[in-house]
């Protein structure tokens, strides 16, 4: 049986007067990687953002519905800054903090009272290592972020996220902005990770979201239309719509 991670129930989203999302309920399941897909405006993102309360800073932003993970209530049951260490994000843009490669990864772990050099350390190695990004980095720890390359960025925007010994791991078109080596480390990275984390990517590339993920739920105008196994969805999609999204008829 499938252990589930986050169950989404009936969830709308407002901003002030206009629904970006309408009654999605969707089941997220552990250990797996759930892809996004559907045409620019259609609530992929702002779907995403419900899920570790980033819309909390949107002025006018107001959700209806309940968001559980791990049985608990994301929007009555949890805080928003205990939440966020447990659902981590990585952006479209990789943006790392103009600090050394080794304050970025360190930053989460300082700001929750790790402080002594050794565990420090440890922490930094293990998670530029799962990040994939040690070998490169090693002899690179004192340098700036900024001085790595995009793709060299995000990866370690991946490892300080990591840092922090999340559950869920949120990716919001993480290789839009990235050349196809770069692309491709990232997406090999995410398969990778699934092993020890929840993975729930917002992508635009179809194609990446057939090679990666295992379920996918495909949005339009903000409803989802269907969600199933990612074979499933790309062989025999059970709504027209989504046939005609994949197809290129439009989106």
């Amino acid at each position: 049986m499938q252990q589930v991670k986050f169950e989404i129930k009936d969830l709308n989203l407002y901003y002030r007067a206009f629904q970006a999302l309408k009654a999605i309920s969707l089941s997220i399941p552990a250990h797996r990687i759930t892809s996004f897909i559907g045409p620019s405006g259609c609530g992929k993102s702002s779907f995403l953002k419900t899920l570790n309360r980033l819309n909390d800073l949107v002025e006018g932003a107001r959700v209806e519905g309940q968001v559980l993970l791990d049985g608990s209530d994301i929007y009555t049951q949890v805080d928003p800054i205990t939440l966020r260490r447990r659902v981590g994000m990585v952006f479209q843009q990789p943006n790392p903090f103009p600090q050394s490669v080794y304050d970025n990864v360190a930053f989460g772990p300082r700001m929750q009272g790790i402080s002594k050099k050794a565990a420090l350390d440890e922490i930094v190695e293990t998670s530029l290592r799962q990040a994939a990004i040690w070998e490169e980095l090693k002899d690179r720890l004192r340098k700036s972020a900024l001085s790595l390359s995009g793709g060299q960025q995000q990866r370690l925007c991946i490892a300080r996220t990591l840092a922090v010994k999340p559950d869920v791991i949120l990716m919001d078109e993480p290789t839009s902005a990235l050349d196809p080596i770069s692309t491709t480390k990232i997406e090999d990275l995410v398969v990778q990770l699934r092993e020890r984390y929840t993975i729930v990517i917002v992508t635009h590339n179809m194609q990446q979201a057939a090679r990666i993920s295992d379920e996918t739920a495909f949005f339009l105008l903000g409803e989802m239309v269907e969600c199933n196994d990612t074979k499933e969805i790309f062989s025999h999609p059970a709504s027209k719509k989504t046939e005609d999204y994949i197809s290129g008829r439009f989106g």
